[in-house]
């Protein structure tokens, strides 16, 4: 889960979005939850400031997070394949791109232009375009045998939201062009990177650290076009709906883009603290995983969910 599982970090937006958002700055900052919805609002408040180390810890038993630290350093780039001559150059002529003098107006100064163009050429193809991606979402929301009907069906009410957002969202407008390319110059720069091969040595520390940083970007990538992440996270609403045998289920109910949605958390009590029962089911398969042989260890990195699927799991199972 090196900073390739960035991009899967931020992009399923549905991991996020299906959450709840409370204000347990107590909880935040203890292990695990005194009561189910405890726990999840102590995650909660964690996702919304970005706290990613923070919300492992809190949502894990001490044991699984300490699992999941040493794994993660496990992994070196000796268990990748090298990084090409042509992938270096690439890699620093886009971070060049991304972070030299006056980057800002250089990038939408060359964007300006191909905006109206794109416009022109794909403003009525869009919205089909986007119907047959949130077709194959659903696709693969269908074939995915790690999801249960649950979770399926929570999967397709977040896409039936958020295809009628995309498919109408100003992706052409000139004015938030440019606040856009302000922020992604902004978060490269504060992301600091400086090779490939940074990216596949990061530590936990390091890496959390670079995903707090890159999930402040989308977040305003996606406010400028009119999806409120925190808008979303602050609208929750939750509920016990069974406690019993150290295992509950908490529903969430929250809106997003003005429709009304939910979601269950399922959460297991361990000394008595309450915690996510997927993210620790996740984080012990991938432990298993690295005690296999090599071949099967070199992808174990993988099995662990990333961040925002990790906030998800802590509070949806």
């Amino acid at each position: 889960m090196r900073f390739h599982s960035l991009r899967h970090a931020l992009l399923p937006l549905f991991a996020v979005l299906a959450l709840a958002a409370c204000h347990s700055k107590d909880e935040a900052s203890q292990v695990g939850g005194s009561t189910p919805e405890a726990a999840v609002q102590g995650s909660i408040d964690l996702l919304k400031a970005g706290n990613f180390d923070g919300l492992w810890k809190h949502a894990l038993p001490p044991a699984d997070y300490a699992t999941l630290r040493t794994d993660w350093s496990r992994h070196t780039a000796a268990n990748q394949p090298p990084v090409s001559a042509a992938d270096k150059a690439k890699f620093d002529e886009a971070v060049q791109k991304l972070t030299g003098p006056d980057a800002e107006n250089k990038l939408y100064a060359e964007m300006q232009p191909k905006l109206g163009q794109m416009e022109q050429q794909y403003k009525d193809q869009l919205p089909v375009m986007i119907s047959v991606g949130d077709a194959l979402l659903k696709n693969g929301v269908a074939q995915n045998k790690n999801l249960d009907s649950e979770q399926k069906a929570q999967a397709n009410q977040l896409l039936d939201v958020l295809a009628p957002w995309a498919q109408q969202a100003p992706w052409f407008d000139q004015a938030r062009a440019k606040q856009a390319v302000g922020v992604v110059v902004a978060t490269a720069r504060k992301l600091d990177l400086k090779s490939p091969e940074q990216l596949r040595t990061m530590d936990f520390d390091t890496a959390m650290a670079k995903y707090t940083t890159g999930y402040a970007g989308l977040k305003q990538l996606l406010t400028i076009y009119g999806l409120s992440v925190d808008e979303a996270l602050d609208s929750v609403k939750l509920s016990t709906l069974s406690n019993k045998d150290g295992r509950a289920v908490v529903k969430i109910d929250y809106t997003l883009l003005g429709k009304p949605l939910s979601a269950e958390s399922t959460l297991v009590q361990q000394d008595g603290r309450w915690y996510s029962e997927s993210l620790i089911s996740s984080v012990r398969e991938a432990h298993e995983r690295l005690q296999q042989p090599a071949a099967a260890g070199s992808t174990a990195l993988a099995a662990l969910p990333a961040p925002a699927v990790a906030a998800s799991a802590a509070t949806k199972n």
